[in-house]
């Protein structure tokens, strides 16, 4: 199946890996502790998910009026984070380039493992304008540019590094459990929880998945083998419209002024 190279970014399937970014992402302190300190992420998870999303099809899509606004509406977000910095033993700062980095890289590192597992293998090409997509994604963000890794192999060297280094501290621990087991939110979130939970487990590296406490077994990854291969044989027959349906609802709702 023929594919542009446009489309990478659009397609929602990739969303089926946002549990793991968010897990990745708190497992580091600097973000973890400013997640537990300064976020309403676990009382409104939907509302906190869509401007994420929303952040993320602009600067991909959008046009430059829509790019500007969510990057005013971040910048908001963060001011008040900024301004508390140094409250938390881990001094956390939502404009902390390196923070930035991290959270970057956790969607970047994600939306390669689920397009690659629906679609196989990127090509070379498709490859580099996915890294560049999100390198963008991060200097928008205000993270500098010259932090960015400056091409694939340097971000692997860099991911695996910082991959193994995480350690999960108890904030950490009870924000991710938080996450994944909402006490309060609308009933078809709530009820979607253990395919969540689930599909973001079997994403997860072994050593996060343990310290998170969430179950796993050969048989679980056998049932996970066999969601992933069928969804590669569904989704992409999928029709274009709701295969993008998440980045066009997004950019519809975005306003500008």
């Amino acid at each position: 199946m023929e594919r542009k190279l446009a489309d990478i970014g659009a397609e929602g399937v990739l969303l089926a890996g946002a549990g793991r970014a968010i897990l990745l992402q708190i497992a580091n302190p600097a973000v973890g502790h400013g997640v537990a300190e300064h976020s309403n992420f676990v009382a409104r998870p939907f509302d906190r998910f869509r401007a994420t999303l929303t952040y993320v099809y602009a600067v991909r899509y959008g046009t430059k009026d829509q790019v500007a606004a969510v990057r005013r509406s971040v910048n908001k977000a963060h001011g008040p984070v900024r301004r508390k910095a140094g409250t938390s033993t881990h001094g956390y700062s939502a404009f902390d380039p390196q923070a930035q980095l991290w959270v970057v890289a956790t969607l970047y590192d994600t939306a390669v493992i689920i397009y690659e597992k629906i679609y196989g293998p990127l090509e070379d090409e498709a490859a580099e304008l996915m890294y560049q997509d999100y390198a963008r994604m991060g200097t928008v963000l205000q993270l500098p540019a010259d932090l960015w890794p400056a091409d694939r192999a340097a971000f692997k060297a860099y991911w695996d590094s910082r991959l193994q280094s995480l350690e999960l501290d108890a904030v950490a621990v009870r924000v991710g459990r938080d996450l994944l087991y909402p006490p309060t939110g609308p009933l078809w979130l709530r009820m979607s929880m253990p395919l969540i939970r689930f599909i973001t487990t079997g994403l997860l590296p072994d050593h996060l998945r343990s310290g998170y406490g969430l179950p796993w077994s050969d048989r679980r990854s056998r049932l996970f083998d066999r969601t992933t291969r069928w969804s590669a044989l569904v989704y992409p027959r999928l029709p274009r419209p709701l295969r993008h349906f998440a980045k066009d609802y997004c950019l519809g709702r975005l306003r500008t002024a």
